[in-house]
C-alpha cells in the first residue's frame, strides 16, 4: 500500500507537469498461481481486500487503480478469477482492467488455468468464427471494467525472464507468428456490445520491448509500432 502512495504521488507530479493528462497507476496481486492455489477462496478475498484499501489511497489522490491480465499473478492468472477479483473489489469508479492484447489472449488458452480455457486444447487458429466467438466471450466479461489498454501482439506462446514467471510473449506487431489482427481485435475491447465506441481509454499505450538492442535502435521497429497504433486509433477513435 505504501508503493500505492508513492505511485499516486509520482502520478499527480506528473500530471501537475502537464505531461500525464490521463492514465491510470497500475497494481497486481504479487502472488504467483501455485502460491495462491493453497487457498483460492481466501486469498482472493484477502488481494481484494488489499485492492479496496488501495482504491481509498487512489481516490483520495484523484488517480484510478488499474490491474493488468497476465498469467503469473494469483488471483488474476483466468478471465473468470480476474472478472471475479474486479467483482470482489466492486470500486469501478477507482478500480479496472488494464487490457493487454498480449497477456489476455493466454485467458483464452488458460495457460495457468486450464478449467477457465475458452479455446480447447490444440485449438486451429485459421477457424476465424472460432476465436471470435471466443475473443467476444473474453471482451464481454472484462471490457465494462476495463479503463487502459495496451495494443500488443503474441503469437500464443509465453516468456520469462530472470525470476520473472512465465506470462504472454509481446512480439512486434508485424511478426509472421502473431495470432492477432490487432485492429480488428482492439475493437473488441475498444467498441461495445452494438458496436459503438466506448470513449472510455483516452490514450493507447503499445506493450512489448523485450526484443534485442539491434531491433529497438532499427527506426523501423518503432515505424511499424506507431503504424499500428495509428490504425487502431483511425479505427476506433473519435473526435471531439
Amino acid at each position: 500500500l505504501e508503493q500505492v502512495k508513492k505511485a499516486c504521488r509520482i502520478g499527480g507530479a506528473l500530471r501537475a507537469l502537464g505531461i500525464r493528462p490521463s492514465g491510470a497507476i497500475r497494481i497486481d496481486s504479487a502472488v504467483d498461481p501455485g502460491t495462491w492455489a493453497a487457498d483460492p477462496e481466501g486469498n482472493q478475498k484477502r488481494i481484494a481486500e488489499t485492492f479496496r484499501l488501495a482504491c481509498d489511497i487512489a481516490a483520495d489522490a484523484g488517480e484510478k487503480l488499474v490491474a493488468e491480465g497476465e498469467v503469473c499473478w494469483g488471483g488474476m492468472h483466468s478471465w473468470r478469477r480476474m472478472t471475479q477479483l474486479l467483482e470482489l473489489v466492486n470500486r469501478p469508479d477507482v478500480f479496472g482492467f488494464q487490457a493487454d492484447m498480449a497477456h489476455t489472449l493466454l485467458y483464452l488458452l488458460g495457460t495457468n488455468a486450464p478449467e477457465d480455457a475458452i479455446l480447447p486444447e490444440g485449438f486451429e487458429w485459421t477457424d476465424t468464427a472460432a476465436f471470435d466467438a471466443a475473443y467476444k466471450k473474453l471482451t464481454d466479461a472484462l471490457r465494462p471494467w476495463t479503463l487502459d489498454f495496451h495494443v500488443a501482439q503474441n503469437d500464443a506462446t509465453v516468456k520469462g525472464s530472470g525470476s520473472h514467471d512465465k506470462t504472454g510473449r509481446h512480439c512486434l506487431p508485424n511478426d509472421p507468428n502473431g495470432k492477432l489482427d490487432i485492429t480488428k481485435y482492439a475493437g473488441f475491447w475498444l467498441r461495445d456490445e452494438n458496436g459503438d465506441v466506448t470513449k472510455k481509454i483516452r490514450h493507447l499505450c503499445w506493450d512489448g520491448c523485450m526484443f534485442p538492442n539491434e531491433t529497438l535502435l532499427n527506426p523501423q521497429t518503432w515505424n511499424d509500432i506507431l503504424a499500428a497504433m495509428i490504425d487502431v486509433r483511425n479505427a476506433h477513435g473519435w473526435q471531439e
